[in-house]
This record gives structure tokens, C-alpha cells and sequence, in this order.
């Protein structure tokens, strides 16, 4: 202690003269005798140079107390309040050794920090060693981009469910934070199936590609799930889309009002549920026969209830030219089948009609369960 009572006299004398020189000498020797006998001093001790210290902080240059952060944010028992101060330093070459390192700093201190401080305060935070949910609560708020990349790629940070739901939030829009969220191990499983629902198909691949071999299996279940998902919700959506189109077209019938320049409208509208739905009226054939008619790949399927319904070949064409039915006619084969569907017969198309009905009868039967 004698030898700190003579640095503290040697402070006074260094503050008096006004020598910037002498004070930047005073600290480091301060400093150096601190961390050569840290581990041996008690907490008054330590409360002795953080006395000398914050009288020093306040007369310094930016240079020697970034050395001076970058020395104390190595020992666990620093200064507090010196180490405090240096953390609120708006400049971040001061800030970010003690943000990043110091043991000393409480979750009340970062997260003080995090509510008031600049981003680059905020990305040193996150690159702590071990992050407090309190903490990355209160950094997710206020981070950009390159605090919650560094947030999900430290696997000391925990988040709770709200933090973890922001960032699956924000990792729709950014495929490299998706990436980087879906390779933590400690996301819940929830949000996890959250994010791979909206991920691109690239980012489920790179995340399959990156992954552990015991996550890849879990990934690859979820999607599968996901998938299984989609396309029940995609039939029940077509299910009630066929089922809407169908009340719609009967309604026409009823009225006598389901005709040629209906057809054209629903092409010009693009509404292929309602073709389907008017072609099996008209068919008295089952809507899900006529559509997979008319998704076939080969064009003689497409005639065949057309001809059945008595379309005008410029009903047909105004039909198969509807760019959002899928149909993609050259002008060449436009004209083949123009000729086809004029030297088809009703009564062929009749029986061809009624062959495909009864096919599919028949397979129905088949996949049902023996009563």
C-alpha cells in the first residue's frame, strides 16, 4: 500500500502540472502495479485504484484508455467503476475491449448500455462470451443487421421464446441470419419449424448441407412434416375453390344462362375452376376426371369434353390460349388441334368420355378397403 499512497501523491503532482505526458506515465504505472498484484489485493485495495483510476479516465487521451480497456478487460477482479466508465465511453475502440471481455459488468450495466449506446456498443456486446437473455432482449430491440448476425452466431447467447421469435421474424427477410438461426442447437422446436416454413428452398438447402448429422435429421422431419402440411392445406383450398365454382356454374345452369359467352369470360378471367366445374355440368362427368383431363399432357385428352359440351372451336381456343391455365399453343400446334377437334365426332368423344369414366370407377373400387 505504500507504493500506491506514493502513485497517488505522484497522481496529484502529474494532474497539477497539466502534462498530458506525465499523466499518460502515471496510469500505466498505475496499471501495471494493479494487474501485477491483482490477484492478491483485497476489495479496498481494488477500491484504491479505482479511486486513482477514474481521477486519471477523466484527463486522458482516447489512446491510452483503449490500452488501458484493453489491459483491465482481462482481469476478473478489475476496477469496477473504472471499467464501468470505460464501458460508457462513446468511443467504441474505448468501449469495446471491456463491452466484449469484463467479468465486472453486470446484466443491469449491458443492458443499460444496449438501451442508450451506439450499434457498435450494441455488436461488442453480443460478441460476449456468454449472453444473458436479459441482454439479447434488450440488443434485438435496438440491433441491426449486424448485431443479430453476431448475436445468432454466438452460441454462448440465450434467448427467450420472444427473443428467438423476433429473430425468426427478421430471417424472412435476410437468408444468411435464416441460415445462421437454424443451425443453433438451442432454438425451440416450434420456431424452428416457423422458420424452415418460411425459408427459401435455398436456405433449407444449405441448412441441410450445414447442419450436424443429428440436427440433419430432425431438419429433414420437419420438412417433410411441412410439406405433408402444405399440401393438405393446398387441397383443401382446391377443394373448396372446385366446391365454390361448382354453386356458381349449377347457379348459371339453373338459369339457363351457362353458354358460350360465359366460357369466354371465365377464360378471360383465368378462372379455371370454373371451366372444370361448367365441362362437367355439361359432361355429367366428375370434376376431378375432367380436370385431369385437361392437365394432361397430351392435347386429344383436352378435346375430348370439350366436344362433349358442343364448344365452337372459338370457345376451345380462347380456352387452350389462356396463358394462366397453363397451356403454352404454337401457332402450329394451335392449327393441328383446331383439325383434331374438327374431325373429332361427338359420339366418339362420347365414348371415349364414358370409357375414362368407368376406368376411374373401377379405380376407385379397386383402392377401397373390402367391406
Amino acid at each position: 500500500m505504500v507504493q500506491t499512497q506514493s502513485l497517488i501523491a505522484e497522481l496529484e503532482d502529474a494532474i497539477k502540472s497539466g502534462s498530458k505526458e506525465k499523466r499518460v506515465e502515471s496510469l500505466r504505472r498505475i496499471t501495471d502495479l494493479f494487474v501485477t498484484d491483482a490477484d492478491r489485493l483485497s476489495e479496498q485495495q481494488i477500491d484504491v485504484f479505482d479511486h486513482v483510476l477514474n481521477h486519471l479516465i477523466k484527463r486522458i487521451e482516447g489512446r491510452a484508455l483503449a490500452e488501458l480497456s484493453e489491459r483491465l478487460c482481462q482481469v476478473n477482479n478489475a476496477p469496477i467503476e473504472a471499467v464501468r466508465r470505460l464501458s460508457r465511453d462513446d468511443d467504441v475502440a474505448i468501449a469495446t475491449p471491456v463491452l466484449t471481455r469484463s467479468q465486472r459488468l453486470t446484466d443491469r450495466d449491458l443492458v443499460e448500455i444496449a438501451n442508450t449506446k451506439s450499434q457498435d456498443h450494441l455488436l461488442a456486446i453480443s460478441g460476449r462470451k456468454q449472453v444473458a437473455t436479459i441482454v439479447t432482449d434488450a440488443l434485438l430491440q435496438r440491433g441491426g443487421a449486424q448485431v443479430l448476425h453476431k448475436l445468432a452466431e454466438n452460441s454462448g447467447a440465450h434467448f427467450s421464446d420472444q427473443g428467438y421469435a423476433s429473430l425468426v421474424r427478421h430471417s424472412e427477410r435476410d437468408e444468411l441470419l435464416a441460415e445462421k438461426v437454424g443451425l443453433r442447437l438451442d432454438i425451440p422446436i416450434k420456431l424452428f419449424r416457423e422458420l424452415l416454413l418460411r425459408a427459401t428452398e435455398a436456405v433449407r438447402s444449405r441448412l441441410l448441407a450445414s447442419a450436424r448429422p443429428e440436427n440433419r435429421e430432425k431438419i429433414q422431419s420437419i420438412l417433410a412434416a411441412i410439406s405433408e402440411d402444405s399440401q393438405r392445406q393446398v387441397s383443401v383450398e382446391n377443394e373448396r375453390k372446385y366446391a365454390d365454382a361448382h354453386a356458381h356454374v349449377l347457379a348459371l345452369k339453373n338459369k339457363g344462362e351457362l353458354n358460350e359467352g360465359v366460357f369466354f369470360e371465365f377464360a378471360k378471367s383465368g378462372r379455371f375452376a370454373e371451366v372444370v366445374a361448367a365441362l362437367a355440368l355439361l359432361c355429367d362427368s366428375p370434376m376431378p376426371l375432367i380436370e385431369n383431363l385437361l392437365r394432361s399432357e397430351h392435347h386429344e385428352a383436352w378435346l375430348v369434353p370439350f366436344k362433349v359440351a358442343k364448344l365452337d372451336w372459338s370457345t376451345v381456343r380462347a380456352i387452350l390460349t389462356c396463358r394462366s391455365f397453363g397451356w403454352s399453343l404454337s401457332g402450329q400446334l394451335l392449327e393441328t388441334v383446331r383439325a383434331e377437334y374438327t374431325g373429332l365426332s361427338q359420339t366418339s368423344a362420347g365414348r371415349v368420355l364414358r370409357f375414362w369414366q368407368v376406368r376411374q370407377s373401377v379405380a376407385k373400387g379397386a383402392a377401397s378397403p373390402a367391406a
